[in-house]
């Protein structure tokens, strides 16, 4: 590995115009181009491994994280992937924690997704260097490894390095027949490209039914509009799917705390598994209070928390019974270990969030990792899955009987097509000639 030094890095605004069929619309965001800043890692080794890695946008201001990302490159230059790798807790720091730029995003905003894209891409870089797909490069770590590449600064009242390597430690010995499951079954996944709010009725209904026929046991729908609407298609859908599958329910933020406690109390006919960001994502208390008074329906949250620290906040306040975390809303892979552990120790089940480009072939690295390697345990544990843009990745997720295939190429699963790149780039790109970004 220590031939792998970073001669350059690239980054490109890559937007795709979703915008136009309302793919992804939710309560908060109506009209978005899922869109990825996207950064490519070069070293002077003569195998022709690169690391890519990106962080997950809605169209105009992709610039804005590409300049951030610019603004972190000198970081990465000139390092070997040999030292990086030697002391990923301290790579990480030097990444989140750079002098003058923590002072406009300390661990959070576009600074922090910048800063995901580029771990991300060293990851990627270090598990192809390995030919390992990232989740058996990460199950093949020993918890002394694993330990070593988490930042418990601000988190050790919640949750020390020692109580980490313990918990590790228990899961070590059984590792090998979770991994031998996940090889066999695959993790279980369910759909969200059934219930996008800007599509009408007719298409919601037909929609569900496909997936129905298709052996989804698990919908998710968005909420938040005027919650007549709500209830209607929360109506439809659980006519399609039937009263034994699950339906979970997204408001993506746009409810007052009050607002969400009465309009979940509205949604309860249809037996909602969950009410997925009922309020803001940094209401950590806002999330406790809703939490009481809904019970037995859970909350979820995650895709916006951003960072370990509201992760810790919201587990200590028993605040979410679901922990979604985003693989690129953090500060990396990194920072995800950390929210996996602490988890783990609250007890709270990962279901990570993947509603966007390239979000499902990153997470479903860090579900697995989790279960072979962490929790130990698929309880009430099911990983998002959305149909659309995947077509766009050299390697992009499979889905079998409802399931994630476990990948088997090395990497991170994020490696872009070239021609994608070059046609969705933006302002550039074929796709987008003579064309402004919708968002």
């Amino acid at each position: 590995m220590g031939r792998h030094r970073i001669v350059a890095v690239t980054a490109h605004d890559v937007r795709f115009p979703t915008s136009r069929t309302l793919a992804g619309s939710d309560a908060m965001h109506t009209a978005p181009d899922y869109s990825a800043a996207y950064v490519i890692l070069r070293t002077d080794a003569d195998d022709g491994l690169e690391g890519h890695g990106l962080a997950f946008t809605l169209g105009r201001g992709t610039e804005v994280c590409v300049a951030a990302i610019n603004a972190l490159a000198p970081v990465v230059l000139g390092r070997s992937l040999g030292d990086i790798a030697a002391d990923m807790r301290g790579f990480w720091r030097a990444i989140t924690g750079e002098q003058q730029l923590r002072w406009i995003g300390p661990e959070k905003g576009v600074i922090h997704l910048a800063s995901a894209a580029l771990i991300n891409a060293v990851w990627d870089l270090y598990a192809k260097v390995e030919r390992k797909p990232l989740w058996k490069l990460l199950v093949d770590m020993t918890p002394e490894q694993l330990v070593a590449a988490v930042d418990f600064r601000y988190i050790s009242d919640a949750l020390t390095p020692e109580e980490a390597l313990a918990l590790l430690e228990r899961m070590a010995p059984t590792r090998a027949s979770r991994e031998a499951e996940v090889l066999r079954s695959g993790y279980p996944a369910y759909t969200t490209s059934a219930g996008w709010l800007g599509y009408s009725d007719e298409k919601v209904r037909a929609l569900s039914r496909q997936a129905v026929a298709a052996g989804w046991t698990h919908v998710k729908i968005k909420v938040g509009q005027r919650i007549e609407d709500d209830v209607r298609r929360a109506r439809i859908v659980r006519e399609e799917i039937g009263p034994d599958r699950r339906l979970m329910m997204d408001a993506n933020q746009v409810w007052e705390v009050g607002d969400a406690i009465a309009n979940v109390k509205r949604l309860a006919e249809f037996r909602p598994h969950w009410i997925e960001e009922p309020t803001s994502p940094d209401d950590v208390l806002g999330h406790a209070t809703i939490a009481r008074a809904i019970a037995p329906i859970k909350v979820a949250t995650g895709e916006h928390c951003q960072n370990r620290v509201i992760f810790k906040q919201l587990f200590q306040a028993e605040a979410i019974g679901y922990c979604q975390v985003d693989a690129c809303r953090l500060g990396g892979l990194n920072e995800v270990l950390a929210v996996l552990l602490l988890a783990a120790k609250f007890g709270v089940p990962v279901c990570p969030h993947a509603g966007g480009v390239g979000l499902c072939e990153y997470v479903q690295h860090i579900a697995i990792f989790d279960y072979i390697a962490v929790s130990g345990s698929l309880d009430n544990r099911v990983l998002e899955y959305v149909e659309h843009l995947h077509e766009h990745f050299v390697d992009p997720v499979v889905i079998r009987n409802g399931s994630y295939v476990a990948p088997a190429a090395p990497g991170y699963s994020i490696t872009m097509r070239p021609e994608s790149i070059s046609d969705y780039e933006f302002p550039s790109g074929r796709a987008w000639k003579g064309v402004a970004s919708t968002l």
